[in-house]
């Protein structure tokens, strides 16, 4: 290996024991806790050297957020295979939910803390060199709501519903405004959240399998739901009033 490899390779590495060590420091303290001299006292290096792999506090949030909202994506994949499209879409909201809850201070760094961030997650981290072409993020989440509400329009399953994008971003505001009062509101939710999100499905696409439909084995107990099996960072006991700035579009 050459020397520039070596130094490509080291400033990569370098690169993700930062983002490491930031993540660490928001899942642990929350993001008010997070500094370049934190962050730098944790990998043990200069807070000078942090600078030379990202300008600001800011473009780290960045990048936690652009990999966060990639994570959420992910656990959306294996529910495009769900072939009834009214379930499909119960399950991504249910998948929505969980992400929130076992991931409460990511997630409150995506959606609730900086219209910024927000951005940079949605388009992915692309950046101005990725040109038109640049595969967004919230493409892939919409297309897939979207492709979906399509499909129950076509059954005659939607009937007198709008524009489906509009729907789309509806659907999204419901299950981000569970997850937001349950990371943020002392007394939400009375009732258990698995009930809260499954009255909330059933007011969009009416009462149906009270469980998600992930396949035709969900008969014979198998297939958890995303709430069941995906693990916590830690603790969403509510702690702080919800930030009243706008998600970025």
């Amino acid at each position: 290996m050459g020397i520039a490899e070596r130094k490509t390779r080291h400033k990569q590495e370098l690169r993700t024991r930062i983002l490491d060590a930031a993540r660490r420091i928001v899942m642990r303290e929350g993001f008010g806790a997070l500094s370049m001299r934190k962050i730098a006292n944790a990998i043990e290096y200069s807070p000078a050297t942090l600078y030379l792999h990202f300008e600001s506090r800011d473009a780290i949030a960045r990048a936690l957020c652009a990999e966060g909202y990639a994570q959420l994506l992910a656990s959306f994949e294996p529910l495009t295979a769900i072939a009834d499209a009214a379930e499909r879409l119960k399950a991504i909201g249910r998948a929505y939910v969980a992400f929130g809850v076992a991931h409460p201070e990511t997630y409150r760094l995506i959606f609730m803390e900086d219209p910024s961030y927000t951005g940079a997650a949605l388009v992915g981290g692309a950046g101005a060199d990725d040109g038109d072409d640049a595969d967004h993020a919230d493409d892939k989440a919409f297309r897939l709501m979207i492709d979906s509400i399509d499909a129950l329009k076509a059954d005659g399953r939607l009937p007198d519903a709008p524009d489906s994008q509009v729907c789309a971003e509806a659907f999204w505001a419901t299950m981000h405004g569970i997850v937001a009062l349950h990371l943020t509101c002392p007394v939400f939710p009375r009732a258990p959240l698995d009930a809260v999100v499954d009255a909330a499905l059933v007011a969009w696409f009416g009462a149906g399998d009270a469980n998600p439909v992930a396949n035709e084995d969900d008969a014979s107990g198998e297939g958890a739901t995303p709430a069941q099996t995906q693990p916590a960072d830690k603790p969403s006991k509510p702690r702080r009033a919800a930030s009243s700035k706008p998600k970025a579009a």
